[in-house]
Parts: C-alpha cells; sequence; structure tokens
C-alpha cells in the first residue's frame, strides 16, 4: 500500500498579528493606569481652591464655587481730592501779613544809611515783623538821648507807621555790663527809658498812642553771648516789633466760688 503523501505546509506570514495585538493591548493598559493615577479629585480641589481663597484674598465663596468679592476688596479708582478753600479769617490774616511786610520794606527804605552800615536787621516772626536797631546808632553809651539824625530817621519809620493800624512794641535791650548812674540805677531803667523816647518820637509824629507800648527788657533777652565785644554790641538794641495779628474779643471764663469758702481778713 503507498504512503499517503503529506500536504505540504506553507508558512504562516500573519503570525506578527498575535506579537503586535499583545503589544497595543499591553500599550493600551499602560495608559490606563496613567490616566488612572493623574486624575485629579474635584471635590478636593474645590474644598483646597476656596481654602486658599479665603485664606490670603479675605474673600467669600459661595457653594458652586464662585469666589465673590466684596466691596471694600475692590479696589476704587482714586479720587482728586479739591485743596480746601481758606477760611475769611485765614484770608484777612494773609492779606494783613501782606500789607505789614510792605510797611517793613518802607520802613528799612526810610532807614537804608543805617541798614548799608550793618545797623539794622529785619526779622519775620509768626507775630509779625520786626525791625532791630543797634543802640549805637541812636544813642551815646550808657544815654538815652537821641542825635539830630537818629531822630530824623526814627520820624521817618514813624511816618510809614503811622498810615497803618498795627499794633507796635518798642522794646529796648542792653548787654550785662551794669550800669549804676543817678539817673539809671541799672540796665532796667536804661532800656525802659530808651523804648519810651523812641515811642515819644513816633507819637509825636502821629502814630496813635493806643496802638503803642515800650518795654525795657534790660540784659534779660540776649540774641548772642555777652562774653565777646561783638556779641555785646549786638545785645544792646531797639527792636520796633510790628504786630501782624488780628485783635481778638476776649471771652469771660464764669468761675465758681464754693459757698463754703472763708473769707480772709
Amino acid at each position: 500500500m503507498a504512503r499517503r503523501k503529506r500536504p505540504e505546509e506553507h508558512d504562516n506570514h500573519e503570525r506578527w498579528l498575535v506579537s503586535y495585538a499583545d503589544f497595543i493591548t499591553l500599550l493600551f493598559a499602560f495608559f490606563v493606569v496613567m490616566y488612572a493615577l493623574s486624575s485629579i479629585n474635584e471635590g478636593k480641589y474645590k474644598i483646597l481652591s476656596n481654602s486658599l481663597t479665603q485664606a490670603f484674598r479675605n474673600v467669600t465663596v459661595n457653594a458652586s464655587g464662585q469666589v465673590i468679592i466684596p466691596q471694600a476688596a475692590m479696589p476704587t479708582p482714586p479720587s482728586v481730592v479739591a485743596p480746601p478753600k481758606p477760611s475769611q479769617a485765614d484770608a484777612a490774616k494773609q492779606k494783613q501779613r501782606e500789607r505789614m511786610r510792605n510797611m517793613a520794606k518802607d520802613i528799612m527804605e526810610a532807614l537804608a544809611p543805617l541798614v548799608r552800615e550793618g545797623k539794622v536787621r529785619l526779622l519775620e516772626t509768626s507775630r509779625g515783623v520786626t525791625i532791630e536797631i543797634a543802640d549805637s546808632a541812636l544813642f551815646a553809651v550808657g544815654q538815652a538821648v537821641l542825635n539830630t539824625e537818629s531822630s530824623r530817621a526814627l520820624r521817618a519809620v514813624a511816618d510809614v507807621i503811622a498810615t497803618a493800624d498795627f499794633p507796635v512794641t518798642i522794646e529796648g535791650h542792653t548787654d550785662n555790663v551794669p550800669i549804676k548812674t543817678v539817673q539809671f540805677p541799672s540796665n532796667w531803667e536804661l532800656s525802659a527809658v530808651r523804648a519810651t523816647t523812641v515811642l515819644r518820637i513816633f507819637a509825636e509824629a502821629g502814630v496813635p498812642a493806643d496802638r503803642l507800648t515800650a518795654i525795657g527788657y534790660g540784659e534779660t533777652r540776649p540774641v548772642e553771648s555777652n562774653e565777646t565785644i561783638e556779641g555785646r554790641a549786638r545785645n544792646r538794641r531797639v527792636s520796633i516789633q510790628i504786630d501782624s495779628a488780628l485783635p481778638e474779643k476776649p471771652t469771660e471764663v464764669p468761675v465758681e466760688i464754693p459757698t463754703n469758702a472763708a473769707v480772709r481778713p
């Protein structure tokens, strides 16, 4: 009996599909695992976001997770603040001070010769302006009598002061060198008489007496040290204080006296 011939086997050229399918399956499983690991819990994310928002921005969050910015937290555009208008009292003070400065300028022009010699200074304070005149330009040493030239200069000053209504205070000052004469027992008397002498010149030139005040300070208000010759020369002076302050109406302060207070004999 003849042996049957086995059919000839052909090569399977599609075996690679099995390996490819296995590779695709493994790759799909890999991406599924990666996606599972990288997925975010939305609920936990909202809780974290709300906590950070409330902690750092001090705002409220509604139930849906929307941030509500309060009105106070919202930035407001800068507003232009108009400068305050000056009151009538301030405007009156400013106008009066300007008049006073103009008058002081006229006084300095009247004393131009003494200004060139460095014997006159113009100072401005919160009260007004002060014209300081060295005593050597007005009086002899230890005297309170004006010479002809200084009297003429002070009358020119009085003509300027008479045209305004500012209060004027004339101050006499000395150094610390003591004086003791029949007329001036101390520097108090010397400074007071010198101030009064200038006041009399102003009154005679037409300045109303109710605007004039004379004060003698003696050696109590030096502007320089009395240890040097120059300092003592600066301290010997006559100051003409022009007050720019408006007069104020006094207000009575009620005083209560206990009914059981004893009356002293």
